[in-house]
């Protein structure tokens, strides 16, 4: 009975220490400043619209002309 007690409460314990612990508190601050930097590309190519795949085409066609 004792050894189980002793269990429960290192179990306790090391579950308390995961509870308090920060590391994860950072990877959730970097998904959500990623998240809002990839909202913020997709309406700035958005707002561009044309003006971006013209430009990706004209590189397209110089870089396939190279290629040849």
């Amino acid at each position: 009975m004792n050894q189980l007690q002793a269990r429960t409460n290192s179990t306790h314990v090391a579950l308390l220490n995961q509870l308090e612990r920060e590391e994860g508190q950072a990877l959730v601050e970097y998904a959500l400043l990623l998240a809002l930097i990839t909202v913020a590309s997709v309406a700035a190519l958005q707002l561009m619209g044309f003006d971006v795949s013209r430009v990706f085409g004209n590189v397209n066609n110089r870089l396939s002309g190279i290629a040849t």
